[in-house]
């Protein structure tokens, strides 16, 4: 399917959503760039989004509609190394694109909080993670969550792109986001509905982009 084509279906499923197509597009666009250039996609979020975080590295970094098989070069590269293990290597491995959610590493985190600044622990990742030409990507229903406001501040600082996945409103991460993709809703658990599909629909697009059939 071509990648574009992904809107459309998930625009017809949500035809509230029309409104976001060019954001969506563009914020596809900053992933593409990013992920052909060899950079990678940090992501942060607070409660359910921080799960959101957690399921669009699970989406990225493994197969999702596609299996991702390794091409024979690489094959060839594992079995070179060691045959036997090569070989189950070759076999089962799929294609990634790097993503890192924020919210999990405990031992850095509870460490930060406990030693120096709690609102800043994401800052801090995007800090020793970051780099120019990655993307920060920001999930927060408010668009005000001020440890993603700080992560951001830090990923614009670096040369990153921003990326904010937010609610209907204008908030302090739409004004400083390179792009802004907006739920139609504005209470918290009804947003989180739609960035589900707005998420996997860039999933979607970005295995198309980068992993043939």
């Amino acid at each position: 399917m071509n990648p574009m084509k992904h809107v459309d279906v998930l625009i017809e499923r949500y035809p509230e959503l029309e409104g976001q197509r060019e954001n969506i597009l563009e914020a596809y666009e900053i992933l593409e760039e990013s992920y052909t250039n060899g950079g990678k996609l940090l992501i942060a979020g607070n409660g359910g989004s921080a799960a959101d975080a957690e399921h669009i590295v699970g989406e990225l970094m493994k197969g999702f509609e596609n299996p991702r098989k390794l091409k024979e070069e690489e094959v060839d590269k594992l079995k070179g190394v060691n045959n036997e293990l090569g070989e189950v290597l070759g076999k089962h491995l799929q294609g990634g694109l790097p993503a890192i959610a924020l919210d999990g590493h405990f031992a850095l985190s509870t460490a930060y909080m406990n030693d120096c600044e709690p609102l800043l622990c994401f800052a801090q990742q995007v800090n020793g993670y970051g780099v120019e030409g990655d993307v920060f990507l920001g999930i927060s229903t408010s668009g005000n969550s001020k440890n993603i406001l700080y992560a951001a501040t830090i990923a614009k600082a670096k040369g990153m792109k921003v990326i904010g996945l937010t609610g209907s409103k204008d908030s302090k991460l739409s004004g400083m986001a390179d792009v802004t993709i907006r739920s139609s809703q504005t209470r918290t658990y009804m947003i989180q509905e739609h960035h589900m599909p707005i998420y996997h629909c860039l999933c979607l697009m970005l295995e198309d982009s980068f992993f043939e059939e």
